[in-house]
């Protein structure tokens, strides 16, 4: 995936992740608006980390 595109989608996951969080936050939830967070910033870091996955032609699936 090309680096502009996964930094884009890179900051819509951490966007969407602090809109959990708050959102979390305002209901009072404490647990769930941490989880929301590590899994946000898990889901970024997952995607920069792990390459992705490329076939070539002939590769049998």
């Amino acid at each position: 995936m090309p680096t502009h595109i996964k930094l884009i989608l890179s900051l819509i996951v951490l966007a969407v992740a602090a809109a959990g969080y708050a959102f979390q936050a305002a209901l009072g939830q404490e647990g769930p608006k941490y989880a929301v967070a590590f899994l946000g910033i898990f889901m970024v870091v997952a995607m920069w980390v792990f390459p992705e996955v490329q076939r070539r032609p002939g590769d049998k699936v």
